[in-house]
């Protein structure tokens, strides 16, 4: 499945896209990562990005990001932490 990353400008198309696969590329590497995706791709794509990492093992946070005062002025950010590191995390709180 392929994701469209956020638009950089208002009036313009988004022009990046991402893969699952390359955003768990990414996750290996790191173990945490926030992805800011475009308001065209559809709400069933987003729950089933974050249940696909969920099914992982990761932890999956995402929201709704409004950026201007326009209806259309939004993006989504999600938010995927391996969920071993947040569990170390925690303990050092």
């Amino acid at each position: 499945m392929e994701l469209k990353l956020a638009r950089t400008e208002l009036k313009s198309k988004p022009k990046a896209s991402i893969s699952i696969n390359k955003i768990e590329q990414d996750l290996e590497k790191e173990g945490e990562k926030i992805y800011y995706f475009d308001r065209d791709n559809t709400h069933k794509q987003l729950i089933s990005l974050v249940e696909n990492f969920e099914k992982k093992g990761f932890s999956v946070y995402h929201r709704i990001v409004k950026y201007g005062l326009d209806e259309n002025d939004y993006c989504y950010e999600v938010h995927i932490l391996w969920s071993y590191l947040f569990a170390r995390l925690a303990v050092r709180w």
